[in-house]
Parts: C-alpha cells; structure tokens; sequence
C-alpha cells in the first residue's frame, strides 16, 4: 500500500512541478531541459522505490501511476474546470500580427520560437508574416499566416 500511496503522491508532485514551470519545458526541450528530466527522473525512481526494488513493487508503481492518469483523464473529461486547472488553456502569442510581449514572457518562448514554428508549419521567415500565434495546451506553438499582399495575383479562372 505504501508503493500506491507514494506512486500517487509523485504524480500529483510531477504535476505541479510541470504546470508550475510552463509549457516550454515540454515544447522546446534544451539540452540542459534533457538533463534535467534526466536528473527528475533519477530522483523520482529513488522516491517511488523507497528502499523496495523488487519486481512487484515496480509492477504496482506502474499500475498505479498508470490508473492514476487514466483517473484524471476521465475526470478531465467530465468537468471542463478541472480539465482547464490541469491542462491550462491555449495562450494567444500573436494577435493580428502584433507580439504579446507579456504572454511570451509568461509562456518562457521568444520571438524564436515562433520563428522556429512558422518555418517548419509554412516556410514563413518574418514574424509580420504571421497573423496569429498560439501556444496550446500540448506545448505546440499553432501558426496561422498573414494573408497574402496584393501583389499576387490569384487565378479567377473556374474549371467547367
């Protein structure tokens, strides 16, 4: 019983720790992010075993912290607040092609970042390219283009 005990309580503390810190940490991993998961994940192994590295202890922490997820994720389904409390919500970045200085300082991205995005979703090289950035609940940042200037000319022709 302590191993489900103590399984539950590293969730809830990995939890926190995770929507305390931000959705870059899991969005655009560092190398010194990696270490650090690395480090987190050496340190949480020694609180979840305790002193108990038997086979059977590791299948009930497993168990456990698997039906745990699956515990949240039904109740996240059932109540949007809570969905919203564990998950966050989408954080609007750009707006018009204008940059919120304060949400990216808040989400932990830069310019960069969005830079790093609009070019892998739609080649776009200049942020007044863009219209509106969003970082989302999983850590993705969404690009949606500026439209296109009146310098391009779009074929009218219909086919018949």
């Amino acid at each position: 019983m302590e191993s489900v005990v103590r399984g539950f309580a590293v969730y809830l503390i990995l939890l926190l720790v995770c929507r305390a810190s931000g959705r870059r940490t899991l969005a655009q991993m560092t190398p010194f992010d990696f270490v650090l998961l690395l480090i987190v994940a050496e340190t949480t192994q020694q609180a979840l075993l305790g002193d108990d590295f038997s086979i059977t202890n590791s299948v009930v922490l497993i168990v456990t912290l698997f039906v745990v997820d699956i515990g949240f994720s039904y109740l996240k389904r059932s109540s949007p607040g809570v969905a919203k409390l564990l998950d966050g919500q989408p954080t609007l970045l750009m707006h018009n092609g204008a940059v919120d200085h304060r949400a990216l300082r808040r989400a932990r991205v830069d310019t960069a970042d969005l830079l790093v995005a609009a070019r892998s979703q739609h080649g776009i090289e200049r942020l007044d390219q863009i219209k509106h950035a969003v970082l989302e609940t999983d850590s993705g940042i969404s690009i949606i283009p500026a439209e296109r200037g009146t310098g391009e000319e779009t074929d009218s022709r219909s086919c018949s």
